[in-house]
């Protein structure tokens, strides 16, 4: 392989890690165990259901410096839960969201009856775009597979309303400066041309918000469809709309890595 197109990693505490003296929030410390999202474990909280060293906590913003240490939640020390990874092939018109303020429909409703405890989305679509979305109730996984300097790249097709030269897809290789931040694409090819429109395969290797409709945007192109086909060399495959799978401990060791030694990893 060339050169890796990553800038050298910063300095970080590993995902995970906690640093002496970082309070959270009692609902956040229940959420990122994986017993609950952030929302549900509030209602617990307000509920009069948890308690912190023999007392009833009724704040959910009551300051924890050690975890779980001296929780409990109805009586009894929450069990960590089994560790889920799972691949969505989310379904356009989804809000990647637990509960949406305006009701529309969120991608929880593609795990209707599945039995599941809570997971939590890692990563994002927007409710316009479809594709490959993972969840999880293993947060330190989620933050190695997020991390911007080392997480793994994610791939795209998108039809755009026009017919993209070469010179163009240089350009948004290269990237623009939008709203103080540089867009820019790994890598942009186009796959097929139609008569006034064309997909392309466009490579990220970060997450920025809405960061492809954007970049395209600049370039007065218009997203007809976007479509996460692979997150690193998780490919989306044959999954039907809608559908779910459990990820294998290979995937799932997989995409943790970080990228240039993901990239050597074969999850086939």
């Amino acid at each position: 392989m060339g050169a890796s197109h990553r800038s050298p990693r910063k300095d970080r505490a590993a995902p995970g890690s906690s640093t002496a003296g970082v309070r959270h929030g009692l609902a956040r410390v229940l959420s990122k165990a994986g017993l609950c999202s952030r929302t549900e474990a509030a209602r617990w909280i307000e509920a009069g259901r948890v308690q912190v060293d023999g007392r009833i906590v009724r704040d959910p913003e009551y300051p924890m410096r050690h975890g779980l240490r001296g929780v409990l939640v109805d009586g009894r020390a929450p069990a960590g839960p089994e560790r889920i990874y799972l691949a969505l092939n989310k379904p356009r018109g989804l809000v990647t969201t637990a509960r949406d303020e305006q009701g529309r429909d969120t991608v929880y409703r593609c795990l209707d009856g599945s039995g599941l405890p809570w997971l939590a989305p890692v990563g994002r679509l927007d409710r316009a775009s479809e594709g490959l979305l993972l969840f999880s109730n293993d947060p330190a996984w989620a933050a190695r597979v997020l991390d911007p300097d080392s997480g793994p790249d994610k791939t795209y097709h998108v039809q755009v309303d026009a017919i993209p030269d070469q010179t163009l897809l240089q350009a948004l290789r290269t990237g623009v400066d939008a709203d103080g931040e540089h867009l820019r694409a790994v890598s942009a090819s186009v796959l097929r041309t139609g008569t006034r429109n064309a997909w392309l395969e466009i490579v990220l290797d970060e997450g920025r918000n809405r960061q492809i409709r954007r970049l395209l945007a600049a370039f007065d192109l218009s997203v007809l469809r976007l479509v996460r086909v692979a997150i690193g060399a998780l490919q989306l495959g044959d999954l039907g709309k809608g559908q779910w799978r459990m990820l294998q401990p290979a995937e799932r060791d997989a995409l943790a890595l970080p990228a240039d030694d993901a990239t050597r990893t074969s999850i086939s």
